[in-house]
C-alpha cells in the first residue's frame, strides 16, 4: 500500500508538471489584462529640437579701396585687434610724390592769391584818390562859380554908371573881360570834373576785376586744396585698419602681393567683432516657428565639448524662410554668452529651445492617449464634450444629438415625462435639419447656433429647478473659458465592469513621455489605460502593437 500510494503521488506530480510545462501560454484572448498607469504630478518641459550653426554677431569684411602692392602685414590669424588698428600696409611712394606736387600748388595758388589781393588793394587806392581829385574839382568849381557871379554884377553895374555917363569905358570891358575869364574857369573846372569821373568809372571796373580775380585765386586754393585733401585720404588708406575691436578669424593676402581694387573691393581680412558674445543661426522647421518666442531659454551641446551643456536666449526669428526640396524653414538667431572663448565660430550646435516649462502639472503618460480599445478607429480623439461636439459642425448628424441626449438622460435623470419632452424636442431639431439644405457654410453655422440656443432654452423650460441648474452646468462644461487653450484628447480608465472608458480631456504641452491635462473630468492618481486587452478576432493586427508576420517562405 505504502509502494502504491508513492507511485500515484509520483504520478500526479509527474502529470501536474507536465501540464504547466506544455500547458498554452497567454491564456484566451478575451482574458488578457488592461496595462494601467496612475495620473501624476510633475514638471513638463517641452522643447523644440533643431541644428545650428555658430556665428559671430557682426563679421567684418577688410578690404582696400585702393591697388598697389602690401609692403607689411600686422595681424595674422587670431590676432586680437582693436578698432582703428592697422592691420597692413599698402606701398605708398607714388600717393606721397602725388602728395608734395598737390601742396606746391596749393603754395602756388596762395601766392598769386597774394598778388591779386595786392592789385585790389591799389586799385581801391587809385578810386580813392581819383575820388579827392574829383572832390578838389568840385572846389575849384564852386569858387569859380561864385567868383562869375561875383564878375556879373559886377559888369552889371559898370554897364549902369556907363549908360549914365558916370562910368568909362574901360571899367566896362574890365569887367565884362572878368565875366568871360570866370565862364572859361567854370567850364575848364566842369571838363575836369567829367574826366575825373569817367577816370572814376574806370578805376571801379578796375576794382571789381580785382575782387573776381581774388575770388578765383580763392577758388583755386579750394579747388587744389581739395584735390590734395583726396591725396591725403588716398595715403591714409594706404595703412589698411580695423573698423571694429575683434579677432582676426581670416587672413587672404601675403607680403608682397599686389592688390588690385579696379573693379570690386579685395577682401584681405576677416574680422569678427568680439567673441565673447555670438550667435548660432538655427534652422527651425515651419511646424515649430510658431512656438518660438524671443527670450526663450535654449540649450545646445557641440561636438568639440560632448559633455558640456552650454545656454543661450532666442534673440529673434527672422521672417524670412527657406524652402529647400519642398521643406520650409525659418532661421532662428540665438545669442550665447561666450566668456571663456570655447566656442569657436562654424561650430554645429544641438539645440533645444524649451517653449513651454511648467511645473507641478497634472500629467499622462503619451501611451494613455495612444490608446484605443479594440472596435475603435485610429486617429486623433475628438472632444466628447456636449456643447463642443455640436458646435464644431453644423451639419453635426445625429450621432452628436443622441450623444448629449444620452449626457442629459444619464447625469441629471429627468422624470420620463422630462425625458419624453426632451426627445420631443431634439426629434424637433432633427427636422429641422432639412432646413440647412441649400445654405453656404456660414448661413449654416449661423442657423445652426440660433438652433441650438432655442433647443437649450426649451430643455431647460421642461426641467425643475434643481435639474435645472444641473442642466446650465453641464452645458457650462462643454464650453471652454477663453483663458483655455490647448488641443482636445482622449483616455481610456476601468469602469466597475472593468471595460475601456472614455474620458475627454484637453491637452497642453508634452515633453515627449507625458503631456500636461489642462481640463478634463479626471483627477490625480486615476489610473489610465496604457495597452493590454483582448485582442480582434482574425488576421486583423492588434491595436497598438507590432503588425502580424506573415509566415517565412526560406
Amino acid at each position: 500500500m505504502r509502494k502504491w500510494l508513492i507511485g500515484s503521488g509520483l504520478a500526479v506530480l509527474a502529470i501536474a508538471a507536465g501540464y504547466w510545462t506544455l500547458r498554452p501560454t497567454g491564456g484566451s484572448a478575451n482574458d488578457a489584462a488592461y496595462r494601467t498607469a496612475a495620473l501624476d504630478r510633475g514638471r513638463i518641459t517641452a522643447a523644440v529640437r533643431a541644428t545650428g550653426t555658430l556665428t559671430p554677431v557682426t563679421t567684418v569684411l577688410v578690404g582696400s579701396q585702393l591697388s598697389g602692392q602690401i609692403v607689411e602685414i600686422l595681424a595674422d590669424y587670431n590676432s586680437q585687434v582693436k578698432a582703428g588698428q592697422v592691420v597692413a600696409r599698402l606701398n605708398s611712394d607714388q600717393i606721397k610724390t602725388r602728395r608734395d606736387a598737390a601742396q606746391a600748388d596749393v603754395s602756388q595758388a596762395r601766392a598769386d592769391l597774394m598778388v591779386k589781393r595786392a592789385q585790389l588793394d591799389r586799385a581801391r587806392s587809385t578810386r580813392i584818390r581819383a575820388n579827392s581829385t574829383i572832390s578838389d574839382l568840385e572846389a575849384q568849381r564852386n569858387r569859380t562859380a561864385a567868383q562869375l557871379a561875383d564878375a556879373r554884377r559886377t559888369f552889371e553895374r559898370q554897364n549902369e554908371l556907363f549908360s549914365r555917363k558916370a562910368g568909362s569905358q574901360q571899367n566896362l570891358d574890365t569887367a565884362r573881360t572878368q565875366v568871360e575869364v570866370q565862364m572859361a574857369t567854370l567850364a575848364s573846372c566842369e571838363a575836369q570834373i567829367a574826366s575825373a569821373k569817367a577816370e572814376l568809372n574806370g578805376l571801379d571796373a578796375d576794382i571789381l576785376l580785382a575782387e573776381g580775380q581774388v575770388q578765383s585765386g580763392e577758388a583755386a586754393i579750394s579747388q587744389r586744396d581739395a584735390k590734395l585733401r583726396d591725396i591725403l585720404i588716398d595715403l591714409e588708406r594706404t595703412d589698411i585698419r580695423s573698423p571694429v575691436d575683434g579677432v582676426v578669424v581670416q587672413r587672404q593676402v601675403d607680403l608682397g602681393q599686389t592688390v588690385a581694387a579696379s573693379l570690386s573691393t579685395p577682401t584681405l581680412f576677416l574680422i569678427a567683432q568680439d567673441l565673447r558674445v555670438i550667435d548660432i543661426y538655427a534652422n527651425i522647421d515651419e511646424a515649430d516657428v510658431g512656438r518660438l518666442k524671443v527670450g526663450q531659454a535654449v540649450s545646445f551641446t557641440v561636438n568639440a565639448y560632448p559633455n558640456r551643456t552650454f545656454e543661450g536666449r532666442v534673440e529673434m526669428v527672422r521672417l524670412g524662410a527657406q524652402t529647400i526640396q519642398n521643406v520650409v524653414t525659418y532661421t532662428g538667431v540665438v545669442r550665447v554668452a561666450n566668456s571663456d572663448m570655447a566656442l569657436l565660430p562654424g561650430m554645429t550646435a544641438n539645440l533645444q529651445v524649451v517653449t513651454e516649462d511648467r511645473d507641478n502639472v497634472l500629467r499622462a503618460p503619451n501611451a494613455a492617449l495612444r490608446f484605443r480599445p479594440v472596435g475603435v478607429a485610429q486617429g486623433p480623439a475628438p472632444v466628447v464634450l456636449p456643447v463642443a461636439a455640436e458646435s464644431q459642425q453644423a451639419g453635426g448628424g445625429n450621432r452628436s444629438a443622441a450623444a448629449l441626449r444620452e449626457r442629459i438622460e444619464a447625469d441629471i435623470q429627468p422624470t420620463p415625462e422630462q425625458k419624453q419632452a426632451i426627445a420631443a424636442i431634439f426629434q424637433e431639431r432633427r427636422g429641422g435639419r432639412e432646413a440647412l439644405a441649400g445654405l453656404s457654410e456660414e448661413e449654416r453655422r449661423a442657423a445652426f447656433r440660433t438652433a441650438r440656443i432655442e433647443m437649450i432654452k426649451k430643455v431647460a423650460a421642461v426641467l425643475d429647478p434643481e435639474r435645472r441648474a444641473k442642466f446650465e452646468a453641464l452645458m457650462r462644461e462643454g464650453r471652454p473659458s477663453p483663458q483655455q487653450t490647448g488641443t482636445p484628447g482622449r483616455v481610456y480608465t476601468l469602469d466597475a465592469e472593468g471595460q475601456p472608458k472614455a474620458v475627454a480631456i484637453m491637452l497642453g504641452p508634452t515633453d515627449g513621455a507625458y503631456t500636461e491635462i489642462l481640463a478634463g473630468d479626471i483627477k490625480d492618481a486615476t489610473q489610465v489605460i496604457i495597452g493590454g486587452g483582448p485582442r480582434p478576432a482574425g488576421p486583423a493586427a492588434p491595436t497598438g502593437g507590432p503588425p502580424a508576420r506573415g509566415p517565412r517562405l526560406f
